[in-house]
């Protein structure tokens, strides 16, 4: 498909990339060095995007395994501006909700497609927006809050570009609701901006895309949804002398790093098989330790806090 005809919810489910519509060749590459730690990583990524749901599990186990040598930077790409448009075989929100389930299977982490039926987005530009409100607060509760928002898309169906939703999302990782709230109507619109022009200088078409860095201008990009070798490869190739972190991979140890893990994630992270995984952590929700989430296309696992 010609890239300028490409809708930008289309996902290539084999490439594994949210691709968005250009007009003109790629900006040139440029780069900043590493501040404090020897690898960056600068993530375009999107709060509606599945491919980038999709590599959640590995960029949890990178940060795990080499997080000590990695400074990551997240870049909102601006993946859906509105629904002006009608190309790639997607001409209203209705038609993403079966693209999303094939992306689901693919990815092998939980999406349900029926919010596109039962509440669409109009854009992804105001998560976004909220996303960039959060980081003027904290980084790492940032993070999390682009993780708990994702989770209220992909799992529970809800519409993330209402305020009730993003304003619960800050509550839920700690933000303060009414900065955000400010930020958001104010100077965030601003850093939004900005990433999607450094989104423009530095060629992205689609997302995830993860620019690997050194002191050195030496640059790897990790294009699309990828097995965890090509990440990990990515930071031993610029960086030689990282220390891959032999992490503790029981449950509780998993679960106190991230609260919520779909049965792939634990999967990757535990380094079991699926079925060992949902073997192991069904017997834990059996003993109440964990609270177990059915959805549309695979379950998600968080710890019980009624038994603490």
């Amino acid at each position: 498909m010609d890239n300028q005809n490409r809708n930008p919810l289309l996902c290539d489910i084999e490439t594994g990339i949210c691709e968005i519509p250009t007009s003109s060749e790629s900006g040139q590459q440029q780069q900043r060095a590493a501040d404090k730690k020897p690898v960056r990583i600068i993530y375009f990524t999107d709060p509606i995007c599945s491919s980038c749901w999709g590599i959640e599990p590995q960029l949890r186990k990178l940060k795990l395994e080499y997080g000590h040598d990695l400074q990551i930077e997240y870049h909102m790409g601006g993946l859906l501006p509105d629904w002006s448009y009608n190309s790639g075989g997607i001409g209203g929100p209705a038609d993403v909700a079966h693209h999303w389930d094939e992306a689901s299977a693919h990815y092998d982490m939980p999406i349900d497609g029926d919010v596109w039926l039962e509440d669409p987005l109009h854009s992804s530009y105001p998560p976004s927006v909220a996303f960039k409100a959060a980081q003027l607060q904290n980084e790492e509760k940032a993070v999390a809050f682009l993780r708990r928002t994702r989770e209220m898309l992909f799992l529970e169906k809800k519409n993330i570009t209402k305020w009730e939703h993003m304003s619960a999302a800050a509550v839920q990782v700690g933000l303060d609701p009414e900065k955000l709230k400010q930020d958001y109507e104010g100077s965030a619109n601003d850093l939004f901006k900005a990433d999607l022009e450094l989104g423009r200088q530095l060629g992205v078409r689609g997302f995830p895309t993860l620019f690997f860095a050194d002191g050195q201008n030496k640059q790897q990009t990790v294009y699309g949804f990828r097995p965890y070798e090509q990440y990990e490869n990515a930071v031993l190739n610029l960086h030689p002398q990282a220390t891959k972190v032999s992490y503790n991979k029981a449950w509780d140890y998993l679960f106190g790093k991230y609260p919520t893990l779909a049965t792939r994630e634990f999967a990757e992270l535990s380094g079991q098989t699926k079925a060992q995984s949902e073997a192991q952590l069904q017997q834990l929700a059996d003993q109440n330790k964990l609270s177990k989430q059915v959805t549309k296309n695979g379950d998600f696992w968080s710890v019980n806090t009624a038994s603490n």
